[in-house]
């Protein structure tokens, strides 16, 4: 039996159901990609080949009864180094945490258990997440499998590059500021941030409590639906989680996008585009304009405040930086130390503005029902450029996020998808946005626009 290496989760569940492939076959195959191409795009930090065959037989030995669990179900992903797995390292790519081992796994990773998925191991990341290169971390650079001189993006790189090589069918990530849509957008897949609340963060190493959000990142819009209808729920042990019902993401692909109403918002987001990027979402909106109702130019108004995620993280990290500071990478340990001077006056004052957004954050969708964005303003930058001026790397890291940002401060649900390459063989990502709880109206548009472009059907070399 020859392993389906390019097929898809959703292409792949079906088949495995019917014991025409192997949860086995597909571990191997995966487990031989990390062998062969991790040494050089370093995107896991630990890979857990023993017990995930085992996982993989117990999985082949279910299905072969009759006890098909669903469409993961013997199907491998990796996990983000932050999101805690029992009995196997959880490091956040720090020297702080080199050797932690927590004793529960992460609710998120539950859920995949239960679900009857393979978990290989952890992917890389920029250290404690507080990053968009993930050029930062104890264990090394992550590099982009189209061209590993450039960078994969960050907080989430190694997750995004382990989907892009074909090392994983799924990972799941984290996000932010962007942290899971930069990477997807600069290494060719599919990610999305759910709404705030919609997807459970206990066991996940915070970076700031009321702006991180877990998603998936996977090859296609389907995988990824596949994956957060899984993981997506309430979680009555979780401070952040919100008990709204889940909807059928994956059977809500098909539906109709005819009827639906799609803002642009020009001013901000696309402000000093390259000008591929800037060529390949217009051809998108081109596409998008013939499968929607209407496509019109919207103005939203942005704040860049980053008070709260500053103070969050100081918050998370005191303790550490006061005893053992050496531990951090000296980058992070300056960007952790910026929310030391931050009052608790004005910590409680930029929350309560946070809680206000988030509130408007409904006007927004007053007269669409979705908005599009370019979700990287250029490709992904060259490692040696970043690294010749250290100081230039927060600076160029925050103009990568700029188009992400603003929707984990509205707690918004956004999915960044493929939409082209540059000249230069680079990938190029499309962000839709939707209102609180509408994943499925996200999804749905991105499936259109993917369903009639083929820039899924690239892979890179390797």
């Amino acid at each position: 039996m020859t392993t389906p290496v390019l097929e898809t989760i959703v292409a792949l569940a079906p088949r495995l159901r019917r014991k025409e492939v192997s949860p086995v076959e597909l571990t191997l195959h995966c487990l031989e990609r990390i062998e062969k191409l991790n040494p050089t795009l370093n995107a896991f930090i630990t890979v857990t080949a023993e017990s995930a065959l085992a996982e993989a037989r117990a999985a082949e030995i279910e299905i072969s009864r009759g006890e098909w669990r669903g469409p993961l179900h013997g199907i491998p992903v990796a996990l983000k180094d932050l999101i805690d797995t029992a009995g196997t390292r959880t490091t956040a790519a720090s020297g702080l945490y080199e050797n932690r081992v927590p004793s529960e796994d992460a609710e998120v990773v539950r859920r995949l258990r239960q679900a009857g998925a393979v978990i290989l191991g952890k992917n890389n990341l920029h250290e404690f997440a507080y990053g968009g290169s993930s050029l930062v971390s104890f264990f090394g650079d992550v590099h982009n499998p189209w061209n590993t001189g450039h960078i994969a993006g960050g907080s989430s790189g190694g997750s995004a590059a382990a989907v892009a090589a074909g090392l994983c069918y799924a990972a799941i990530g984290t996000d932010t500021a962007g942290s899971i849509r930069e990477p997807a957008a600069l290494c060719g897949c599919v990610g999305i941030k759910p709404t705030y609340g919609r997807v459970s963060g206990r066991g996940v190493i915070p970076l700031s409590w009321s702006l991180d959000h877990v998603g998936p990142l996977a090859a296609t819009v389907g995988d990824v639906a596949a994956v957060l209808q899984v993981i997506a729920g309430y979680d009555p042990l979780d401070v952040g989680s919100v008990d709204v019902p889940v909807a059928d993401y994956v059977s809500g692909l098909s539906d109709s996008t005819k009827a639906l109403r799609v803002g642009v918002p020009r001013q901000h987001f696309f402000d000093e585009l390259d000008d591929e990027v800037r060529a390949a979402v217009e051809q998108a909106l081109v596409v998008i304009r013939t499968r929607v109702a209407d496509i019109r130019e919207v103005r939203i108004e942005v704040t860049g405040d980053r008070t709260v995620q500053a103070a969050e993280s100081f918050a998370y990290h005191a303790d550490h930086v006061a005893r053992t500071p050496e531990l951090y990478q000296p980058e992070t340990l300056r960007r952790i130390q910026s929310g030391e001077k931050i009052s608790a006056a004005e910590c409680i004052q930029r929350r309560r503005e946070l809680d206000r957004e988030r509130r408007r954050a409904s006007d927004l969708f007053a007269n669409v029902d979705l908005l599009v964005t370019p979700t990287m303003p250029i490709p992904a930058p060259a490692i040696a450029d970043l690294k010749k001026d250290p100081e230039a790397l927060r600076p160029a890291e925050l103009a990568l996020l700029r188009n992400t940002r603003p929707f984990n401060v509205w707690g918004l649900p956004a999915i960044s998808v493929p939409c082209g390459f540059t000249k230069s063989g680079l990938p190029i990502g499309l962000q839709i946005a939707g209102p609180h709880w509408r994943e499925d109206l996200v999804l749905r548009l991105a499936q259109a626009l993917e369903s009639a472009t083929a820039w899924r059907e690239r892979r890179p070399v390797g």
